[in-house]
């Protein structure tokens, strides 16, 4: 962690207090040395562009209003936002020590750490316009609502909530110490304006935003949270093979821009040859030089020839193509390479935006088409998919498991009209990775994303907190039923080589899955470890990420091995945002999309700050036995036999559950019924 300068340390103590300031800093050109959005859609019509500046000059006082209008409407015109680069803070952007933030209580200092590490550069995707991954992912719709939100964090008490409206910090209310410091909800619109074109026409005009899974909860821990997860899939989708096991195995997929950038690292800790495609030379290069793909190759014949030297090897290893997708595809078919594995993470949730770029086009070619003819554009979108599925039909008839990685690849390639559709009644030829691995074996049993930030940026915090973690997960293995025993042994290998494998990117974060029980044993031991001062400073713990059990329905993803015909409603992760809050939560969020797009999830999350206290340890137990066993309970119902299991384990062990179990109906009985 970059250590602060006296002078940087007060310029950012006195930025924060501020907040929006009364005098205006100067405005500044764009900062060409990072990453920037691709330009939105022109979507508003001449009065809602007025209104667009109308609702953005309401932050300021009315003597900047003739500097601030032009400005804004520019901004508008020329990025299809107003971002308010003028007010983007001089002091840099990470997560500091949380003794440095000035806060009037440790919850709230916490939650300021979280916000910057989302919008570190190191971090985030793009984080000029305030986007920390997945193209839209917005901490904030602009740089004044991260002003005002900071000054208010500083001024908190443990009697008063902040209540945020998609990015727009509505105010601090008088509350209670056992209530949430924070209560966040993104994009909760009515249901019947949730369309894409809502969300940009909402976007523009400054009233709702795009918060992706973790991004607008300030829960982001860089892309090790989805390294952990490809990981386990990974490991496990190669037990399916014919021939199990990871060595020499090759694994096809694309994108290497937010939480995709992740593949490679996965592939490699998994043990197989990845390849993965990406059209963007900066993300690429970026994630050579994070350490997170091992070289970088823009001849597709070179790159395949490369991987099959490594498979020979039977070494570990990752390549990213510098090129399209389809391009890759297309050529293993011609050259009848035999692919053992392949997915993909394009950000297809977010398609006419730049999430998925059109075969025959530059990247540059393509961000341009998306503004000159957003239709044009679409149409080569879908023609890119259908020819996408075709190449991955024709490898996956010679033998490769094709699997869905939740970013909407089935459901975009089967609007566009690609040869997606299932056979014997099922909705697609390949399965969702919930469905054939993630949903069985984790979800159901409860097992899903652990997450943990060390508050004071000391590595050697963290270090101590992945041994307390490993000891508590090894105790577990002990006396593991068989049900389970390969999950918990996964994750302890998983937390003993995470230092090995160098994962942290921002932060002092680390991220394992544990089910209910693991949970609260492992928040326990560091809330003692705090207590003892063997951890230094608070630990934050956050539960969702993109694998979430019980805060995330998603159809198409997390719920999508639910069966009874419940997957399209929202009660589980509306329920899990509720009772987080009043179990113990220090902030809780509720979203509209996530990493399958607006309109097609809704998730509830948490985050909570463990202090060493008493009042920690029994806020820890309370609710994250419940952020658990709320979603086994919905998956038992849903009559996943998994599930039914857990949460029958789960009674036995805490004698106030009880949960709703179901009859099993037999097919005889349902036939002989409708005959």
């Amino acid at each position: 962690m970059p250590v602060a300068t006296a002078s940087d340390l007060q310029l950012f103590q006195h930025t924060i207090r501020e907040g929006i300031p009364d005098v205006l800093p100067p405005a500044h050109p764009l900062d060409s040395s990072v990453s920037h959005a691709p330009k939105r859609k022109d979507i508003l019509s001449a009065e809602e562009k007025k209104l667009a500046l109308r609702n953005a000059l309401r932050y300021f006082p009315k003597k900047h209003h003739a500097t601030l209008a032009p400005e804004f409407a520019a901004e508008l015109k020329e990025h299809g936002r107003i971002y308010m680069y003028r007010l983007r803070p001089e002091h840099a952007m990470h997560a500091r020590p949380i003794g440095e933030y000035p806060a009037k209580c440790k919850q709230a200092a916490a939650i300021m750490l979280m916000i910057q590490n989302n919008l570190d550069p190191a971090v985030a995707q793009h984080p000029h316009e305030l986007i920390t991954y997945g193209g839209n992912g917005a901490v904030f719709q602009n740089w004044a609502q991260y002003r005002l939100t900071m000054r208010y964090l500083s001024e908190m008490t443990e009697a008063q909530t902040l209540v945020m409206y998609s990015g727009h910090p509505l105010g601090l209310f008088p509350s209670h110490k056992e209530a949430p410091r924070v209560v966040v909800t993104n994009g909760m619109v009515i249901p019947n304006y949730s369309k894409p074109d809502d969300w940009e026409r909402m976007n523009a005009l400054g009233v709702s935003q795009y918060g992706q899974m973790t991004a607008g909860s300030y829960m982001y821990i860089g892309p090790q949270g989805i390294v952990h997860g490809t990981t386990i899939t990974v490991l496990n989708a190669c037990r399916m093979l014919k021939e199990p096991g990871a060595s020499g195995k090759l694994f096809v997929t694309s994108g290497l821009g937010g939480m995709s950038g992740a593949q490679p690292k996965a592939g490699n800790i998994a043990g197989v040859v990845t390849i993965c495609a990406e059209v963007n030379a900066t993300a690429a290069h970026k994630r050579q030089s994070q350490g997170w793909v091992d070289e970088v190759i823009s001849d597709v014949d070179t790159c395949i020839d490369a991987a099959q030297a490594w498979q020979k090897k039977g070494e570990a290893h990752s390549i990213a193509f510098l090129g399209n997708i389809v391009d890759l595809w297309e050529r293993l078919a011609a050259r009848n390479i035999k692919v053992d594995l392949g997915s993909d993470q394009t950000s297809l949730h977010n398609p006419w935006s730049g999430g998925y770029y059109p075969v025959g086009l530059s990247y540059e070619e393509s961000n341009a088409l998306i503004v000159k003819d957003p239709n044009a554009f679409k149409e080569r979108v879908q023609e890119t998919l259908r020819r996408h599925v075709t190449a991955v039909n024709t490898l996956a008839a010679r033998g490769m498991y094709f699997f869905d990685y939740g970013n909407a690849f089935l459901l975009e390639s089967k609007r566009a009209g690609a040869e997606i559709g299932g056979s014997n009644g099922e909705e697609f030829r390949y399965p969702s990775y919930v469905e054939d691995i993630m949903g069985p074996l984790c979800f159901d049993h409860g097992f899903g994303p652990f997450r943990w930030v060390c508050t004071s940026g000391d590595p050697k915090d963290l270090a101590t907190s992945d041994r307390i973690a490993g000891d508590v997960l090894e105790a577990m293995l002990h006396e593991a039923p068989e049900a389970i025993r390969q999950q918990i042994a996964d994750n302890l290998h998983w937390i003993r080589s995470a230092q090995q494998n160098k994962l942290v990117v921002g932060s002092q974060a680390r991220i394992l899955y544990a089910d209910s029980e693991g949970r609260v044993r492992i928040a326990e031991a560091f809330n003692n470890a705090i207590k003892d001062g063997s951890i230094t400073a608070p630990i934050v713990i956050l539960g969702r990420d993109h694998h979430d059990v019980s805060g995330t329905d998603s159809p198409y993803r997390e719920t999508s091995n639910i069966r009874d015909g419940s997957r399209f409603t929202a009660d589980m992760a509306v329920q899990n945002f509720v009772g987080d809050a009043f179990r113990g939560a220090t902030w809780i969020s509720l979203h509209n999309g996530g990493g399958v797009g607006w309109g097609e999830v809704i998730n509830g999350g948490f985050g909570m700050v463990l202090d060493g206290s008493a009042d920690s340890d029994r806020r820890l137990k309370a609710m994250l036995h419940w952020d658990v066993n709320n979603g086994i309970a919905r998956r038992a119902w849903a009559r996943n036999p998994n599930a039914v299991w857990s949460i029958e384990q789960e009674m036995k062990r805490t004698p106030l559950l009880t949960v709703t179990l179901p009859h099993q109906a037999d097919d005889t009985t349902i036939d002989s019924a409708l005959a």
